[in-house]
């Protein structure tokens, strides 16, 4: 099977892209956030009863694709198959560093990031109605998530992990029951003595995770080429943890060659991606989709048609492993 043949047989899972309607920034005024909260809200520009993604951006070093106006190769394949996507602008953003950099909780603001997501839900019917045509056409019982990298992070704590407030000693729950299902994409793995990078001292709060309570359903999406030596000498199989270390149900599914930027999801022609390739998008945001796709609306066969399109014959994109 070729990956041209796949790609398509993968998308007849979901029927032909629609053309997307993308609105921003739609501002949402937020008791004591620092800033409004500003949120880009993609959305096909026909059919009803659309499933919602929330996406939480990472941390890299652009100064805008970690924000509202990043990862477009995800957000609008998700939203011309029928999603509605939902994107913050954490305070994390570099686009807000100067606006931000002495508010409480700077520089990692772990807890505003999650409570976003939580204020978008609250406001959902404002913000259907404010979004134009799209009034009427979202179905609130159906919220999925999805994060990259310290996007990952966030979407594990609404997953529901637990967190070891190094500020507090605490343990921190901040699990949105309203998201059904998530996709953690390059997340952080676990902390104690793996968390041992150079750079760990400077983010304790990435090792302060503790996955054994997360127990929604999820898709961790991993790198086998991620090494993120800056944080851990563990190698690629760091950004598994999630869902090593997490009860089921739980999918992995392991991308060929993928470094962090999983091939460019952060946005186009994207120069800090190390591992660039469209194909390799291409296919993720098929199978990311799918699996979403399939946690909304069990028994569907989107997920098991992706992964025998792309994990499978000759070319596949990666192998798949589920608990």
């Amino acid at each position: 099977m070729s990956t041209s043949t796949s790609t398509v047989t993968s998308a007849d899972a979901f029927g032909a892209p629609a053309p997307v309607l993308s609105f921003s920034p739609l501002v949402l005024s937020v008791p004591g956030r620092p800033v409004d909260l500003q949120v880009r809200v993609s959305a096909p520009a026909t059919g009803t009863s659309l499933p919602v993604i929330l996406l939480s951006h990472g941390h890299g070093p652009s100064n805008n694709l970690s924000s509202l106006n990043g990862y477009a190769p995800l957000a609008n394949f998700w939203a011309a198959h029928g999603f509605a996507v939902i994107q913050p602008t954490h305070l994390t953003s570099r686009t807000l560093t100067h606006l931000v950099a002495d508010a409480p909780g700077a520089p990692y603001f772990w807890r505003s990031r999650a409570e976003d997501m939580t204020h978008i839900l609250d406001r959902l019917d404002g913000i259907e109605r404010t979004v134009p045509q799209l009034a009427g056409r979202i179905d609130p019982t159906k919220v999925a998530l999805a994060g990259h990298s310290l996007g990952g992070f966030t979407a594990a704590l609404l997953l529901g992990a637990g967190l070891n407030d190094p500020d507090t000693g605490n343990v921190v729950h901040l699990v949105e029951p309203r998201i059904k299902a998530g996709v953690l994409l390059a997340a952080p793995g676990r902390g104690g003595d793996a968390f041992n990078g150079p750079m760990a001292e400077q983010w304790p709060i990435i090792g302060a995770v503790d996955f054994s309570t997360m127990a929604a359903p999820a898709l961790v999406v991993a790198g086998d080429e991620d090494d993120s030596r800056h944080f851990t000498d563990m190698g690629p199989d760091w950004h598994a943890d999630p869902y090593t270390l997490a009860p089921s149900p739980k999918t992995l599914l392991t991308l060929f060659d993928a470094e962090h930027g999983l091939g460019g999801i952060a946005g186009y022609d994207a120069a800090e991606t190390t591992d660039e390739n469209p194909e390799r998008v291409a296919a993720l945001a098929r199978l990311t989709a799918a699996y979403l796709h399939t946690q909304l609306y069990p028994g569907a066969p989107t997920w098991q048609v992706a992964c025998e399109a792309l994990t499978t014959g000759p070319h596949p994109v990666g192998r798949v492993e589920s608990k």
